[in-house]
């Protein structure tokens, strides 16, 4: 079964979400503002879909078979 977790550093979550919220959800790794790079964003939902563990392009999620 695939999971979807957040990073367990908790202050790096902290910090990263207040960077995508002052970022208006966008992901604040990416330099271009699109449906594509809102997080979660179009790479880590294909990942996903794909059935492909690992973390996403900023480290906030990661994809774990369980």
């Amino acid at each position: 079964m695939i999971k979807i977790r957040t990073n367990p550093d908790k202050e790096f979550v902290k910090e990263f979400r207040k960077k995508l919220k002052n970022n208006e959800g966008y992901c604040p790794c990416r330099v271009t503002k699109s449906d594509d790079t809102k997080c979660m964003c179009k790479e880590f939902k294909e990942q996903v879909e794909r059935g492909e563990t690992g973390e996403c392009h900023c480290g906030l999620y990661f994809v774990t078979n369980e």
